[in-house]
């Protein structure tokens, strides 16, 4: 029986090299020089670091712009409020892996609600869907990237 994966993954290669990138132009740029500012990878989240917000604000942007040139998907960051002391601003930006059993239970419903010939069954931090006939589950990627869920999707695992 044909079936794929509905899963939520971030290329942690691309972004780290985002990161480099970002920590280039910040090095680069003269508003930022000498200020100490720069972008940390650590696993699953990129903290900033700078010397006061406006600073971070502009940083963020930075990122943004590198994570999309390079493909990632700006709707699995989630950006945490600033640290603001006396000397330092820190703001960390947590990268979303994974699909939540919330996000996983619209996807099924959705399937459901859309009477195509799919089943989904949630596994883990991804969705799996099997149908008898393979347009079926093209119509279902079609179907669920229409759909606004508030996690980037990708599906793989395609099997005939």
């Amino acid at each position: 029986m044909p079936s794929f994966d509905v899963v939520s993954e971030v290329n942690a290669h691309e972004v780290a090299n985002a990161v480099d990138q970002a920590n280039r132009e910040i090095a680069q740029r003269f508003d930022f020089k000498d200020t100490g500012a720069r972008f940390e990878l650590e696993d699953g989240s990129v903290t900033l670091h700078a010397q006061v917000e406006f600073q971070l604000k502009q940083m963020l942007e930075i990122l943004k712009l590198r994570l999309g040139k390079r493909g990632i998907d700006l709707a699995c960051l989630d950006v945490q409020d600033a640290q603001i002391t006396l000397a330092t601003a820190r703001q960390t930006v947590i990268l979303r892996e994974g699909i939540d059993a919330d996000a996983a239970k619209k996807i099924t419903r959705l399937l459901k609600d859309s009477k195509l010939k799919v089943q989904g069954s949630i596994q883990g931090d991804k969705v799996r869907i099997t149908g008898k006939q393979r347009d079926e589950l093209q119509a279902a990627i079609q179907l669920l990237r229409g759909a606004d869920l508030g996690v980037p999707l990708q599906f793989n695992n395609f099997r005939d």
